[in-house]
This record gives C-alpha cells, sequence and structure tokens, in this order.
C-alpha cells in the first residue's frame, strides 16, 4: 500500500508527517500562502507591527491583512530609498567630464571623482575630453587656376570644452565635417594646381588647419584641432596622362638645374683662385718693378756724383763698358786702325781654336779659356806684320 493511500495507515517514510508512526495526524504539503503569510508576520515585527497570532478571532484575521500589506509598502519604499540613493552618485573618469542640467538647464561641469546628483531632477552627460579623434574628408573641387583637383583629408581632434560641446550644438561631428569641407574648399580655391599637387601641399594642410580651428571657435562646437593630414592631392582621371609627363619635365628641369648648381659651384671657385693668383702675380710683378726702379734710381744717382767730380774718365769708362757688354756676345771683334784707316775683321775665334788646338797652355787662363792678354798679342803681331807688308808694297 502507498504511503498516502487513505485508511489511516501510513508509511513511517511519510515526508510530510512528524515520524515516529504518530497516526491521526493527516499533515498535507506546506500551503505557499501560509509561508508567505509568516514572513510577511515576521517582517512586519521586525519593522514595529503587530505579527497575526494563530487562533484569533475574525478581526484578528483582518488585523493580520492589514499588517501584510503595510510590510509589502515597507517594503516598497525601502527599494525605492535604495534606488534613490544608487543614483544619486555617479563617478566621473579621468578621461571625462561631466555635464550636469537640472531642469534641462546647465548647472555645472564636473571633473572626475565621486559626483552627486538628484535623482530625477538632474540630468549627467559624461564626454570624454582626452581621446583623439579622426574624421575624414575628401571631394573634387576647382583651383585657382581653374582646375579640377581632388583632395584627400584627414582631421584629428579633440574635445576642448565639454559645456560647448554638449550644449551649443546638435551634432558636433556633423558640424565638424561641414566645416572641414568648407574649409578646404577655401583654401583649395585660392591655389594653382601646382602648388596643391606639388611643394604646396604642406602649406595648404597648415592653412585648412588654421581656417578650421577659426570655423569652429565662431560656431562654438567645443572641438579642438590637434592636426590636419592632406593624404593625396591627384588630377582627375583623365588628365592623369597629361600630369605625369608635366612631373617628369618638372623631375628634368630640376635634375638640370642641379647640375648646372653643382658645375658653377666647381668653376666659380676655380676661377676665384685663377683670378687671385694672377692678382698675386700682378703685386709681385708691380714690386719687382719698383724695387728694380728704386735701385736702378739710386745706381744712377751714386753714378751722377761719380760723373760730376770727372765727367770725362765716367764718360770714356762708360762708353767702354757699353762697347764691352755689346761685343761680349760676338764671336768678331772690330780694330780701328788710325794708320790705313781701314776696318779689319780679325778671325779671332779661328785663332782661339788653333790655338787650342796646338795644346799651348800659356794662351789658356786658369778656366781652360783662352788668356786675353795672349790673344791681344796675337792680334798685334798680327796687325804689325800685316802693316809691314803693306809697306813694303808701297815702296
Amino acid at each position: 500500500m502507498a504511503w498516502n493511500e487513505p485508511g489511516g495507515n501510513r508509511n513511517d517514510n511519510d515526508p510530510w508527517g512528524t515520524g515516529g508512526g504518530r497516526r491521526g495526524n493527516d499533515q498535507g504539503p506546506p500551503d505557499l500562502d501560509e509561508a508567505l503569510k509568516k514572513g510577511l508576520d515576521k517582517l512586519n515585527k521586525l519593522l514595529g507591527g503587530k505579527g497575526n497570532r494563530s487562533g484569533g478571532s475574525g478581526s484578528g484575521s483582518s488585523s493580520g491583512n492589514s499588517g501584510g500589506f503595510g510590510a509589502i509598502l515597507a517594503l516598497a519604499g525601502i527599494l525605492v530609498v535604495g534606488y534613490v540613493i544608487f543614483q544619486s552618485f555617479y563617478t566621473v573618469d579621468e578621461q571625462e567630464r561631466a555635464v550636469v542640467l537640472r531642469f534641462g538647464e546647465f548647472s555645472r561641469t564636473e571633473n572626475p571623482g565621486l559626483r552627486f546628483k538628484v535623482p530625477l531632477i538632474d540630468d549627467v552627460t559624461k564626454v570624454r575630453v582626452t581621446n583623439v579623434r579622426t574624421a575624414e574628408s575628401s571631394g573634387q573641387m576647382l583651383t585657382q587656376d581653374e582646375n579640377l583637383v581632388t583632395v584627400d583629408l584627414q582631421v584629428q581632434y579633440r574635445v576642448g570644452d565639454a559645456k560647448a560641446y554638449v550644449l551649443n550644438i546638435r551634432d558636433s561631428n556633423e558640424a565638424l565635417a561641414f566645416a572641414t569641407d568648407s574649409a578646404l574648399r577655401h583654401e583649395v580655391g585660392s591655389s594653382t594646381l601646382d602648388q596643391v599637387l606639388t611643394e604646396g601641399r604642406a602649406e595648404l594642410a597648415v592653412r585648412v588647419e588654421q581656417r578650421l580651428q577659426t570655423f569652429l571657435r565662431d560656431y562654438g562646437a567645443g572641438l579642438e584641432i590637434v592636426r590636419v593630414n592632406v593624404e593625396s592631392t591627384q588630377p582627375p582621371d583623365a588628365v592623369q596622362d597629361a600630369f605625369r609627363e608635366v612631373q617628369r619635365a618638372r623631375e628634368d628641369e630640376q635634375r638640370v638645374k642641379e647640375e648646372a648648381e653643382t658645375y658653377r659651384n666647381k668653376v666659380v671657385p676655380e676661377a676665384r683662385g685663377q683670378a687671385q693668383r694672377m692678382i698675386e702675380e700682378a703685386q709681385a710683378y708691380k714690386q719687382e718693378v719698383v724695387e728694380r726702379a728704386n735701385g736702378e734710381t739710386a745706381r744712377f744717382l751714386a753714378l751722377l756724383q761719380v760723373y760730376q767730380m770727372s765727367p770725362v774718365v765716367t764718360r770714356e769708362r762708360m762708353y767702354l763698358q757699353a762697347l764691352e757688354g755689346v761685343l761680349s756676345n760676338t764671336s768678331k771683334v772690330l780694330v780701328d786702325t788710325e794708320s790705313s784707316g781701314n776696318m779689319m775683321y780679325l778671325p779671332l775665334d779661328r785663332l782661339t781654336q788653333n790655338r787650342s788646338a796646338g795644346g799651348g797652355n800659356s794662351s789658356e787662363g786658369t778656366d781652360g779659356q783662352p788668356n786675353i792678354q795672349t790673344l791681344t798679342d796675337q792680334v798685334i803681331q798680327e796687325l804689325r806684320g800685316r802693316q809691314d807688308t803693306g809697306i813694303r808694297r808701297s815702296r
């Protein structure tokens, strides 16, 4: 027989029984309503109310129900208070600033830390102010010289004023996109195609950054521009080939200019060096001529003093020195004979050669050259012999 069959015989294994084989105590499973009522009674006692006593009258039961309802209200009040307390405190991170609105109106800006707000009255918006954000812009626009160019631009920015970022503009990112496009088109429209495509690209980025920051400051967007990068500037696809040809021509022009500059740097210093050398040579020649002239002047003045003392002797000496200087470089000797009045040409070079070939040492000096005195004696003898011969013929 099962333990819960009627008839009064219950198994000792009755899980709801009291155990020990007791009879007559027909206790079933616990009632959930009864368990809830007991819990409410305990809560009511904790809150200072009166619990529901067993075995009371009907009024007692009604009082118990009222106590249970009061306990529910108390529990609800505790939950509400806890929720209010939980919602009254918030944390602002180091990278954030909190903008507090009270009844929709700006109240204050909170710095990092644990902060308090009035629930359902204060509205808190947290804004990251240290993060560097990126926005990109690309478009085809017209340059100052009426050429089309495609420019790709990247803007790096961050929130500089949390209040202005939250309150002044509905969508700051959209405002940034419009301002970027406006600043870029203004600067490209003020530049030529060559400036945008080549050497003026870096300057274009600087000008766009300055103008964009001015626009955002005027809008009160609360954004601060960190950097503007011009990623690429390209002409339209239809003229890409022609543009490449122009670029190659510019590169060739630059190369030729560099070669010419290199040649100039090589030739100019050499020319300057040669000019300096010629100047120094001219200075040296000038100094030499001046010194020689000074020497000639000093020698002439010394000779003038001697000439003034004995003019005849000095004049004769100067004459003989001049003749010596002229005739010292010739092999002919001119002899003026007063008796015949003739001018004879004596082959002294042959006489010198014959004399030196004869091996006589008397006609040679100490340095191996013919002795002038000996040669002179020979010339005089030769002249006397020829004079005697002429006298005999005349007789």
